[in-house]
């Protein structure tokens, strides 16, 4: 199966496909959504050229909620701060000036990351708005006028609500229809006893060999772009890592000058440069091992196949794989 965030940018827009798109919101939020229309979100990127990895499509529901549904794959330190700011600009861009504030639409945030966000042993996440009595710790109500205005019973149906799906906390195991989902989300792939609402439209639609030449010249192009991407990454953590370990060096060096003898500074030199040499040969190595792990493990390979490839035990792979947020 081709990638959840390729289709989003390809295939999901056109209206033909929206069953797809409906399967999986219906089966995050537990209930039958309908799409109206795809609106336009301001950032998404579709030109075959564009290398980001950041993507997202904002949906225009048959209640006329809207849900926005981003994805990303590299750790973003102020995403709560971008889940707000998303979900705020699709409410003011959706009301008409002098429409009361009773046309602010539903807004739903549903945000897939392949990175560790926050801190938390769950894979999915669901934030809404409540306000409890500082005092009573009761919880406030809408009224019986305010019901029948707003067209909902509870305060926290009226303000936006957050879902994030982290998607490399997720064991594999398919307990119920969402873990379908969130399984081909993970692993680019649907198991043929899956039958969760959209499922059956995604293994027509988003099966690689069903893909006319255009679009897989397109995909593979992306995927090359990603592995690109994932390798500049590597390089400025591995530059960043040798211009500290130097500075570090040399730091020491002149704290070792001030407090040792003349004759301690020269055993304590040779003994540096070599303590060295051997510090910087094993950085590169663990370097060099690790873009080989992330890499492959991009690409869909075992860990087992990786550990056959690297010589690396299979705790390590996975101690390196969670120290860059992949698992």
């Amino acid at each position: 199966m081709i990638s959840f965030d390729w289709a989003m940018k390809r295939l999901l827009r056109n209206k033909a496909n929206f069953e797809v798109l409906e399967g999986f919101l219906s089966e995050l939020l537990r209930r039958k959504i309908v799409i109206q229309s795809i609106l336009e979100s301001g950032s998404n990127p579709t030109h075959k050229t564009d290398k980001t990895n950041i993507v997202d499509i904002l949906v225009e529901a048959d209640s006329r909620e809207l849900v926005i549904i981003e994805l990303q794959y590299d750790r973003q330190d102020d995403y709560f701060q971008r889940m707000l700011y998303g979900v705020s600009k699709s409410i003011t861009n959706h009301i008409d000036k002098g429409n009361p504030y009773s046309t602010v639409r539903k807004v739903y945030s549903v945000n897939i990351v392949y990175f560790d966000l926050g801190v938390g042993g769950d894979y999915i996440y669901h934030g809404t708005t409540v306000f409890k009595g500082l005092h009573t710790a009761d919880e406030l109500y809408l009224t019986a006028k305010q019901q029948e205005l707003y067209g909902v019973r509870y305060l926290s149906e009226l303000h936006p609500e957050y879902y994030i799906i982290k998607v490399r906390n997720f064991d594999d195991v398919a307990k119920d229809s969402l873990d379908e989902w969130i399984y081909y989300l993970k692993n680019n792939q649907i198991r043929d006893e899956f039958n969760a609402q959209g499922l059956g439209k995604a293994r027509e639609l988003l099966a690689y060999d069903n893909l006319t030449d255009e679009e897989k010249e397109d995909y593979q192009h992306e995927l090359k772009s990603k592995r690109i991407k994932d390798s500049e990454i590597v390089t400025a953590y591995t530059d960043g890592e040798y211009k500290g370990r130097a500075e570090g060096k040399a730091i020491g060096l002149e704290e070792g000058k001030a407090i040792g003898l003349e004759e301690g500074e020269a055993i304590g030199l040779e003994k540096g440069k070599a303590v060295g040499l051997e510090e910087g040969r094993a950085a590169e190595r663990k370097v060099l091992q690790e873009n080989i792990v992330i890499s492959s493990y991009r690409e869909g390979i075992q860990k087992k196949t990786i550990s056959a490839i690297t010589g690396l035990p299979l705790k390590q792979i996975t101690e390196i794989l969670k120290s860059y947020g992949f698992e």
